[in-house]
């Protein structure tokens, strides 16, 4: 254990340690992950990670392109990703890979032994492979949240309101023709411009698979004409400055990726994301800012 960031003093700090103690397994925060992207292959590569025989990753979805950097520059395409879904209130793994499972980059492939996991459409039925919808748990497991302390409304609101006999995480997914769930993110964190509905993740998934891009986040904010437009928070790779021309490519790269309507209306360059010390974005911190709004808690800020 130790306190502190991962980049600081230098960005080897990780590699450093993994070299050292012979550190075997590394499970950290898909965010964290793209954080060290953007300082380069070299910091990794000056140090011996042949000790590593798992990578795990959490939090957040996974997009592909940084699970590609994570499995080839720090595993060296031996380690397989344990890239997991679950939640503080389900006490454990829900949906996650299996030694024999084959992987699939950005999907935390099927649910765990004695889970019983489903996509459902707006009717409540089972969401067709590769369509969106919301993810649920069928029935309850044994490490289960009971409640919430004080609060027992708001348990029954939040989780079992919409679906009584089914647990509603709160987040969008859709499955594949192989019965893979690929999360999407949280509901809340759609954006509704001119009557399609687009993810923040897939939208991040877009910028961070351009070769400048290290980090993004993007948030929705109210447009007279379209409902919400997109603004979009980037941080750059080592080697690459912020300019005009780097804004327009930005969007024309997430429309081809997407298609134009998920066009960005704003591209904003930053030197930092605003993230909890878990390592998850703090989209709504942007989305106050950017309104000027009061901020409101920030006990979970990193910094």
């Amino acid at each position: 254990m130790y306190e502190g960031a991962p980049n600081f003093p230098y960005p080897n700090r990780w590699w450093k340690m993994i070299e050292k103690y012979g550190i075997t397994i590394l499970y950290t925060a898909p965010t964290a992950i793209r954080g060290l992207m953007r300082f380069g292959n070299a910091w990794p590569n000056r140090h011996d990670l042949s000790s590593l025989r798992i990578l795990g990753s959490v939090g957040e979805p996974i997009n592909p392109e940084a699970w590609k950097w994570y499995y080839e520059v720090i595993g060296k395409s031996k380690c397989p990703i344990m890239d997991t879904w679950w939640q503080t209130e389900t006490g454990g793994f829900m949906i996650t890979p299996l030694p024999i499972t084959p992987l699939k980059p950005g999907s935390a492939t099927k649910p765990f032994f004695g889970i019983e996991v489903d996509v459902l459409d707006s009717d409540g039925k089972s969401a067709p492979a590769g369509e969106e919808g919301i993810l649920v748990i069928k029935k309850p497991w044994p490490s289960i949240m009971r409640g919430i302390l004080h609060d027992p409304e708001r348990y029954k609101q939040q989780y079992w309101s919409k679906y009584s006999t089914m647990y509603e995480a709160g987040d969008s997914a859709r499955k594949d023709k192989d019965g893979y769930i690929w999360v999407i993110g949280r509901l809340d964190d759609v954006i509704k411009v001119s009557g399609y509905r687009l993810g923040t993740a897939e939208i991040e998934s877009a910028l961070v698979s351009h070769s400048a891009v290290a980090e993004a986040a993007a948030i929705g904010l109210p447009h007279e004409l379209k409902g919400h437009v997109i603004h979009c928070y980037v941080v750059l790779r080592a080697g690459y400055a912020a300019s005009d021309s780097l804004v327009e490519e930005r969007k024309k790269h997430v429309g081809h990726e997407i298609g134009p309507i998920a066009k960005p209306e704003k591209v904003n360059f930053m030197d930092s994301l605003p993230k909890t010390r878990s390592g998850k974005i703090m989209r709504r911190l942007l989305k106050a800012r950017a309104l000027g709004l009061p901020e409101g808690d920030k006990s979970t800020l990193e910094e």
